[in-house]
């Protein structure tokens, strides 16, 4: 249905562009729900194969289904518009919604409900440190790096994120993959299962991840003309485009992550956050990086003081909150206000 709506929306480009900048933004909203649409879809076969296949690989699938939209989006918008800030702007955005809105709302919501809900702590260090230092290589130290030996460090920056990450998918698979599991009682693991209608198979699952993506990639292909119209028409802040890639990637994430969360199982509320958050930075920067210095497109990745003050609060309250291997409505309520303050300031910067 959403492949036939964009197809429909492609026909009509020229008659509909000619409406103004109302109907631009109007087809523009009609084509979000189209992509968030099949990005849940995507995310339904992710978790498919996530329940044969079970955590940590579960959680990292459906992180990286959610990566792969992004840098999609990302890339597509950028060929057609060039905006310098979109990349960084986004991977705050994402940031933000993945700690501060998917933690703050599942933990909040949680707690409420259940009260404390146990996790395993050595993922909540292991995430944390791993995405302070990612963010600080990538999207601090380039504001005192001389812009003449900025694509240098560019360099150093691709291949130390891809070791990086290299690393820690060999740890959580393989040594360390304790770190990012909790054993729940085996009744309320019975009592979740009861019920549910049997995974479908594996390579069924595989395929529609992939096709979801494909149409997306479209999707947002026609959905960036209309955008850029409306901004240009409009002169809305390049930072709300970035807000709505790092939406539409979260979406799903924040789905499960709910789901998760009112079942009492906050560990996968933590993988899917946590991860989620260090697999935009740490693949969405050197993807990104690397496309920019192919096509020769500008790309500044170093935050502003605002950003870098936000981003700062909120791994600092995380690397707190995240300590005990316990979380409740109080934690919850942090990152929530937290979240509360980016959707403030990015309004008030618009």
């Amino acid at each position: 249905m959403a492949l036939f709506a964009g197809l429909a929306i492609l026909s009509s480009e020229d008659k509909l562009l000619a409406g103004g900048s109302g109907a631009a933004f109007v087809i523009f909203a009609i084509l979000l729900v189209a992509i968030v649409t099949v990005s849940v879809r995507v995310a339904r076969h992710a978790e498919a194969l996530a329940q044969r296949i079970g955590d940590p690989y579960g959680t990292m699938i459906l992180t990286l289904s959610a990566v792969l939209i992004e840098v999609v989006i990302l890339a597509i918008i950028m060929s057609s518009e060039s905006s310098p800030t979109l990349v960084r702007d986004t991977i705050y955005a994402a940031v933000m919604l993945d700690i501060n809105g998917i933690i703050g709302l599942s933990a909040l919501i949680g707690g409420l409900k259940h009260g404390e809900q146990p996790y395993n702590d050595d993922s909540g260090r292991t995430y944390s440190v791993m995405i302070m230092t990612a963010m600080g290589l990538s999207m601090m130290v380039p504001e005192f790096v001389p812009q003449a030996r900025l694509h240098l460090y560019s360099i150093f920056t691709i291949f130390a994120m891809l070791t990086l990450y290299a690393l820690f998918v060999r740890m959580q698979v393989g040594r360390h993959s304790g770190f990012f599991r909790y054993s729940y009682a085996l009744a309320k693991q019975q009592a979740d299962s009861d019920g549910k209608r049997p995974p479908p198979p594996l390579v069924f699952s595989i395929a529609m991840i992939v096709v979801g993506i494909a149409i997306i990639g479209f999707l947002a292909e026609v959905m960036s003309t209309f955008l850029n119209a409306g901004i240009r028409a409009t002169g809305i802040s390049p930072a709300l485009v970035a807000v709505v890639v790092a939406a539409i990637s979260a979406a799903p994430e924040i789905l499960t992550a709910l789901r998760a969360a009112l079942k009492n199982r906050m560990q996968a509320v933590i993988n899917i956050a946590m991860g989620a958050s260090l697999s935009t930075v740490i693949l969405t920067v050197p993807a990104m990086e690397a496309l920019a210095m192919y096509t020769g497109q500008p790309l500044l990745m170093a935050m502003t003081p605002l950003q870098t003050v936000m981003v700062a609060l909120t791994l600092i309250v995380a690397a707190i909150n995240l300590n005990d291997g316990e979380t409740n409505a109080i934690e919850g309520m942090t990152h929530f206000v937290l979240f509360g303050a980016f959707v403030m300031l990015t309004i008030l910067a618009t």
